[in-house]
């Protein structure tokens, strides 16, 4: 067990040094400093001085790998690639073009996030599972073939319409809560409810498929046959054991959505107003503040590495035969 979790963590150092350098590449080899400061003075006949102004004062003016007129260890640590590349793996993200400290913004933008995440996360979960076991238990109904056709409708929408239409419907028509924005304490929740809603409904259509293709394929195998011969009863056979042997490939989709809860929504935090992670993404592409967008992208793998990293964990809890390898 113990050797298994250790190998799991030796395979994700190399991957995440390896995003990073492709990450490096593609901000500081792909798109030089130079093409950033034009990019960002946003002028057609941009002088030279003003490129070397603006890379000065973001630490841009440096040598990518190596600085040749430094001395000691400063040849490798006085570079574009060790201030801005290596330092993220301790956390340093450095500062936004705006001046603002990133780690703090990231800190702060946190917890908005979470809190239209998780419970999402939780009540998404649990209402497409339950709505599957039910469509799974009725399978080959009347209640099975709409089911199917109003999941199918659902996955065919925009999450846009989802978002307008319930901005429209619920804030500006019945006026139940607000349209947009968000305020700490106890008075978050009148601003998180209709996101939160939002987005369990917007992804009912296709997680609710893919549960039920998954229990349906666990009804066929011989083993809830045997259950039946036995003569325990339906529910028992689904809810027992038919979910109880699904939970592979449910985690398999579950755990790997975790990062996602950290980093925000893109559309739905955009479309609040929320103050989360995922608006700050937004923002700082708007702006082409590329220290963010960096910042970002790093997290984004790191936590995925991470979710990918509890996937396996999570096995070992629900498959014994995954400890003995």
């Amino acid at each position: 067990m113990l050797a298994y979790i250790v190998r799991r963590l030796l395979y994700a150092i190399p991957i995440l040094i390896g995003v990073n350098l492709l990450t490096f590449a593609l901000f500081f080899v792909v798109n030089t400093p130079d093409d950033m400061a034009r990019m960002q003075l946003g002028v057609k006949r941009v002088t030279p001085e003003a490129i070397e102004k603006w890379k000065a004062e973001r630490g841009y003016d440096k040598p990518l790998l190596y600085n040749g007129a430094a001395d000691g260890a400063e040849k490798v640590t006085s570079t574009i690639f060790f201030e801005k590349s290596v330092k993220l793996f301790v956390f340093d993200f450095g500062r936004a073009d705006d001046g603002r400290d990133i780690g703090h913004e990231i800190r702060t933008r946190m917890g908005p996030s979470l809190a239209i995440a998780v419970p999402t996360f939780v009540l998404g979960l649990f209402v497409t599972v339950s709505f599957a076991l039910l469509l799974a238990f009725f399978r080959a109904t009347y209640l099975d073939f709409w089911g199917v056709v109003v999941c199918v409708a659902m996955m065919s929408v925009s999450s846009l319409f989802y978002i307008i239409g319930g901005q429209y419907l619920v804030s500006k028509v019945w006026h139940l809560v607000p349209i947009s924005g968000y305020a700490g304490g106890p008075d978050a929740m009148r601003f998180l409810l209709l996101p939160v809603l939002i987005s369990v409904v917007a992804g009912i259509g296709s997680s609710t498929r893919w549960y039920r293709t998954i229990f349906l394929e666990e009804i066929g195998k011989d083993y809830v046959r045997t259950a039946r011969a036995k003569g325990l009863s339906e529910p028992t056979v689904l809810f027992r054991h038919v979910l109880k042997n699904a939970m592979i490939p449910i985690l398999t989709g579950v755990v790997v959505v975790i990062p996602l809860l950290f980093m925000g929504s893109l559309l739905v935090e955009s479309f609040f107003g929320v103050p989360g992670l995922g608006s700050y993404t937004i923002d700082a592409i708007n702006a082409q503040d590329f220290a963010v967008v960096r910042s970002m992208v790093f997290i984004g793998s790191l936590l995925y590495i991470v979710g990918l990293l509890l996937t396996d964990l999570s096995y070992t809890l629900v498959d014994p035969r995954v400890r003995l390898q």
